[in-house]
């Protein structure tokens, strides 16, 4: 590699590759919630979608380490956060999609300069295929969401202030300095976990251990609460939900324990709230999600915090912090044929 190219790379390897993104007050949702709600807009990433925090750190720390080329299985957001990474350190990336990615992904994995190969009709065949083109020494393969380079946090003090570097829980330091008050529940998406963990980790390191958490997963992508129910981990036999991005058939073994160990509450919804979910935030925000986000924003659309303050399971709620994941997995044409399929 020439000099000048690696000591560019080594710079981009010293700072973030994801962006500070804002935590915002929405009027529409605090309206239909009778409570201020905020919202973590982790749609503006560059790639998309929260996956760059915890895939950027993984790719500079490998890239720190010799990797000189990085391959990833993903349906779409992980995968963009691997192309996008890979472009910034200036190395190769080849990423493994399913066959259920939608071309347009496909596309804007390519405009990142990376290598598209399509293997396996879900993650889990297509990782598969992905650990086998990552046998050589100088790759690295990057998993979406296992991994504890992607979800953890350094954090440090400075001036009463934290400072966080690494991983998706950088989030939760981010919003921390961004909300008028500490919020009475977190809510976000969980697919494998990854996003979960880091929201996790990120809450304990910012001193809201007591607050609780509500795991939003569709009916048909619920890898999580499945392994709730059966009192341990789980496989499921497909992904029959149209939120793909939220299409892992088993979730990390760290979601499981942190399940145990942190107030969650773990709710389904269908495929239609998802998706309904999607369009009325469009009309809100006028912003693009797609339904794995749209699960998460389906707790005030679709009711699901009220159900849980009138069954017990929460105390009055007075503030509520939604993270906004985000997704490349959809455009407007998706949408529109979305609203069209479940009658809305």
């Amino acid at each position: 590699m020439d000099k000048n190219l690696e000591k560019e790379c080594l710079n981009a390897s010293e700072h973030p590759l994801h962006m500070v993104t804002p935590t915002i007050h929405s009027a529409p949702l605090s309206k239909l919630a009778g409570f201020p709600v905020y919202l973590k807009l982790e749609n503006l990433q560059i790639p998309g979608s929260f996956k760059i925090r915890g895939v950027g750190n993984f790719c500079k720390k490998a890239y720190k380490s010799g990797c000189r080329r990085i391959v990833c299985a993903s349906g779409g957001n992980a995968g963009l956060a691997a192309a996008y990474a890979a472009k910034q350190l200036k190395v190769p990336a080849t990423i493994v999609l399913p066959t259920t990615t939608p071309d347009f992904v496909a596309d804007k994995l390519r405009d990142y300069g990376a290598e598209v190969q399509v293997h396996g009709s879900v993650w889990d065949e297509s990782n598969k295929y992905a650990l086998k083109l990552a046998t050589d020494p100088d790759c690295a393969y990057v998993h979406p969401f296992d991994h504890p380079d992607i979800w953890y946090i350094n954090l440090l003090k400075s001036e009463s202030k934290f400072i966080s570097r690494q991983g998706h829980a950088t989030m939760i330091a981010e919003a921390k300095e961004q909300l008028p008050c500490q919020p009475d529940v977190v809510i976000a998406s969980v697919g494998g976990g990854g996003l979960l963990n880091g929201v996790i980790e990120g809450m304990w390191n910012v001193g809201w251990k007591h607050v609780p958490v509500i795991a939003m997963e569709t009916e048909g992508a619920d890898c999580l609460n499945a392994a709730i129910k059966d009192g341990k981990l789980v496989t499921l036999p497909a992904i029959t939900s149209v939120a793909k991005s939220l299409g892992a058939l088993t979730c990390s073994k760290k979601t499981f324990e942190y399940y145990n160990k942190h107030k969650m509450h773990s709710v389904l919804v269908h495929d239609k709230q998802a998706i309904e979910a999607c369009l009325k935030f469009a009309d809100d925000h006028r912003m693009l999600v797609e339904p794995a986000c749209g699960a998460s924003l389906a707790s005030v659309y679709s009711d699901v915090i009220s159900k849980l303050e009138k069954d017990g399971k929460l105390p009055e709620i007075k503030s509520a912090l939604i993270v906004v994941c985000g997704g490349s997995g959809v455009s407007l044409e998706a949408l529109q044929k979305w609203k069209s399929d479940f009658g809305l």
